[in-house]
């Protein structure tokens, strides 16, 4: 699959998947924000009532204070007489009815009074007819004073109470607010609106002088305060402010929309994995690409030795070509030495396949580095001075005794100064540099060329199995790419580290630092 169409179907899948998250996270504050609302008008409607049920108990309670002080009580009293006080032949008989303060005070009376004129002169049946009439006259004349006086007593609660509540207004808040019941009416009302969750609450006046504080009270939550002015028809100097605010308020609210964090979490690992399974494609596709370099310079490597083994066993038998001693002992020495070089680059494709699976041993034992370092040196001085240049070392290690595999570690050398010598600027002598220090912990060693040098783009890349840094003509110097994946792989595998230094153009410098072994 073309890269163009990997890109194309990643960039699709990826504003797919933004898409779906971003339609998540704006219903989840559309939710949110209306949770928000909901709340807002449940607590502003139970401050409304709760100062409306302060207001209330207030007036019952100074009304039940002014029925008790007075302790009125009612009373009836009959009499029966004449109208003018003398024998004139009439009846009269009066009914009054009082209400008195126990002081003797009077503060309702009224009385009904009946006359008959000469009852023993009138006959049975005129007796009987007017008494009826007497009667429901009496009744409608006692409605209508019943009526009046209630009209005049209501009259008279009004100005009681108007009374009352001037008094009451002119009383400061701590004498007005039973504290206690105002947190039971708040906590009744909350939880009539649906609002059960701790709160704290403080009561001042409109001047902002605070009056009360719950015992709890903490500033947790102060951001989001709700009031209600208190004894709103008072004058506004005598009326009072109760704030509430609540320090869970937030998980309450974002728990009514916590079946969505799922939603939005597996939204997240899809996306994760979707990137994830991109990057790997991708890199796959790279590693394809570095094998097909790998192939290709490989075939190209072991063309030249198996055509040197094919040209040396042709002419051993050809018949025509004269074979002296010489001849074949040199035919013989060129099949050794490429059958040899074919050996070295299979066995060093397998080391790596070796690494891959975990499956290294290695036969550890203290080694000197200063000493290996002055054997690879004069090893390594004809190839070096044959470019025309020369290889300078500096020991500067004092405790230079090393735990690893030697032939691990002298492949890791020689790989690191053949690599100095291979990538050498073309047709200029390379010189190079082999230095050993330590300090109190670790051991270094470091290798330092004047060769082409490396761009930083590809520090990171140059320890990568296959990668082989371009310069130009990708077979005009042989190798497979395995030598430094080789050489850091090592190093680690002996709990050591290596690490680059590079100027293109001027040089390369690697260096190595091992755990010391104190005797």
């Amino acid at each position: 699959m073309k890269k163009k169409t990997i890109w194309t179907i990643a960039i699709i899948m990826g504003f797919s998947f933004l898409g779906l998250l971003f339609l998540q996270l704006k219903y989840i504050q559309a939710m949110v924000d209306m949770k928000k609302e909901q709340f807002d008008e449940s607590v502003n409607r139970a401050l409304y009532q709760a100062s409306r049920n302060l207001e209330l108990n207030e007036t019952l309670r100074y009304l039940e204070k002014d029925v008790n002080e007075t302790e009125r009580r009612a009373f009836r009293k009959d009499s029966i007489g004449t109208r003018s006080g003398q024998l004139d032949g009439s009846i009269q008989q009066s009914h009054q009815y009082s209400v008195a303060g126990k002081d003797g005070t009077v503060y309702s009376s009224f009385e009904l009074k009946t006359i008959t004129i000469k009852p023993s002169q009138m006959p049975k049946g005129m007796i009987l007819s007017t008494d009826k009439n007497s009667l429901s006259e009496a009744s409608k004349s006692l409605q209508e004073i019943v009526k009046n006086r209630y009209i005049y007593q209501k009259a008279l609660l009004d100005e009681v109470v108007y009374s009352i509540l001037y008094s009451a207004s002119e009383r400061p808040l701590k004498e007005r607010i039973n504290f206690k019941l105002l947190d039971q009416d708040l906590k009744a009302e909350l939880m009539n609106n649906g609002v059960n969750i701790p709160y704290h609450f403080t009561v001042s006046t409109q001047d902002g002088r605070e009056v009360y504080r719950c015992p709890d009270y903490t500033e947790e939550g102060e951001e989001f305060t709700y009031s209600q002015v208190l004894f709103r028809n008072d004058p506004q100097s005598k009326m009072g402010v109760v704030r509430i605010h609540f320090p869970d308020m937030g998980s309450y609210i974002f728990s009514s929309v916590r079946f969505m964090i799922p939603s939005v979490a597996f939204t997240l690992v899809l996306l994760v994995t979707f990137i994830f399974t991109i990057v790997v494609i991708f890199r796959q596709k790279r590693y394809t690409e570095i094998k097909n370099d790998f192939i290709n310079n490989m075939t190209h490597e072991l063309k030249t030795p198996i055509a040197s083994i094919s040209l040396a066993a042709q002419m051993m038998n050809d018949e025509s070509v004269t074979k002296s001693p010489a001849m074949t002992k040199h035919l013989g020495q060129v099949i050794f030495d490429e059958s040899k070089r074919l050996r070295f680059l299979v066995e060093k494709v397998l080391q790596m396949s070796m690494f891959d699976r975990k499956k290294a041993v290695f036969k550890k034992k203290k080694l000197d580095l200063n000493e290996m370092v002055e054997n690879i040196s004069n090893s390594f001085s004809l190839r070096v001075e044959h470019t025309g240049g020369k290889i300078y070392t500096e020991i500067e290690a004092i405790d230079s005794t090393l735990y690893v595999d030697e032939v691990h570690f002298q492949n890791v050398l020689n790989n690191l100064l053949d690599n100095a010598v291979k990538y050498r600027k073309p047709d200029q002598p390379v010189d190079i540099y082999l230095r050993t220090w330590n300090d109190n912990d670790h051991l270094y060693f470091s290798v330092r060329d004047t060769g082409l040098g490396i761009k930083k783009d590809n520090f990171r890349k140059v320890f990568d199995k296959f990668y082989r840094v371009h310069t130009g003509n990708v077979h005009d110097v042989k190798g497979f790419g395995l030598g430094l994946a080789y050489v850091k792989k090592i190093v680690m595998l002996h709990d050591g580290d290596i690490s680059i230094e590079s100027e293109y153009g001027k040089g390369t410098k690697f260096t190595i630092k091992l755990p010391i072994i104190k005797d």
